[in-house]
């Protein structure tokens, strides 16, 4: 048997606490989009999800990216029917996953939005030097996709729901190193707001989640980002990093019942590092 992690423990550990009793989001389906490994932001949300009852359903980037995401899937009890290939900018393949979706379930009442990129020579460059291209790829991989995939999800999710993104306190603020992704978080945030009002007389509530600094794949793509990991823990009130343990378990509490009037907010899950960054 494989070895489990310190993380999949904890939500194993989790899921014998409730043992016996009705998960806050059991009977739930769940879309997980944008996990790379098992320290991805988006696994520890689906580990949450999974430790309270939802159903997953999950995607991976490309035959590269599937033998780390494989074992993730059959940890979590992903199906083959939903365990499937997703690159936005492949055409047909985000809407191949929601007709799937569709066969499979008939229904979905979660969808975690969590993918980001920018050509890394716009990404390591100032925002007055980006390019057109770098920019206008950022924002279609970054931002525009979250908005397809609510298009998508609209008719799936009958009785309500929640969509979710990952975005980051350099959408509010200038964070050095961080440069053409502020803008483009920024404009996800915005995007994100606008659907709330747009969907919420479904039912449908729309968060982006601004976790405070981990060491994820996808930060490895930031310059210097161990300094930005240091200040955060030097001047969160928490004077502690966020782990993907406690963005699953805010992520979780947000897609249940018990928020269902929350909707619209960037929720920050940072130890407090917004309010004094």
């Amino acid at each position: 048997m494989t070895q489990l992690t310190a993380t999949e423990q904890f939500f194993e550990d989790l899921k014998e606490d409730v043992k016996g009793s009705a998960g806050p989001l059991e009977g739930k389906k769940a879309l997980i989009v944008g996990i790379a490994n098992d320290q991805s932001i988006a696994y520890g949300c689906a580990l949450a999800f999974r430790a309270f009852g939802a159903d997953i359903a999950m995607t991976y980037l490309n035959d590269k990216t599937q033998k780390y995401t494989q074992p993730l899937a059959d940890h979590l009890g992903v199906g083959p029917a939903l365990y499937l290939p997703c690159d936005v900018r492949v055409e047909g393949q985000l809407e191949a996953v929601f007709e799937a979706i569709g066969k499979t379930w008939g229904k979905l009442d979660i969808a975690l939005h969590s993918i980001a990129f920018a050509p890394r020579e716009d990404l390591h460059g100032r925002v007055t030097d980006c390019s057109r291209d770098g920019f206008l790829t950022a924002m279609d991989v970054s931002c525009h996709s979250f908005i397809r995939m609510a298009k998508l999800a609209e008719p799936l999710m009958k009785d309500g729901g929640a969509l979710f993104t990952m975005s980051y306190y350099g959408a509010e603020k200038v964070v050095e190193h961080y440069n053409v992704m502020g803008p483009v978080k920024a404009a996800l945030e915005a995007s994100a707001r606008y659907l709330a009002d747009e969907l919420g007389p479904k039912g449908i509530r729309v968060h982006p989640i601004s976790p405070g600094p981990i060491q994820t794949r996808a930060a490895t793509g930031i310059d210097r980002f161990d300094e930005l990991m240091e200040t955060a823990a030097q001047r969160a009130p928490s004077r502690m990093l966020v782990t993907i343990e406690d963005v699953g378990m805010a992520t979780a509490f947000l897609a249940s019942d018990f928020a269902k009037l929350i909707t619209g907010d960037t929720i920050h899950v940072d130890g407090g590092y917004h309010i004094v960054g």
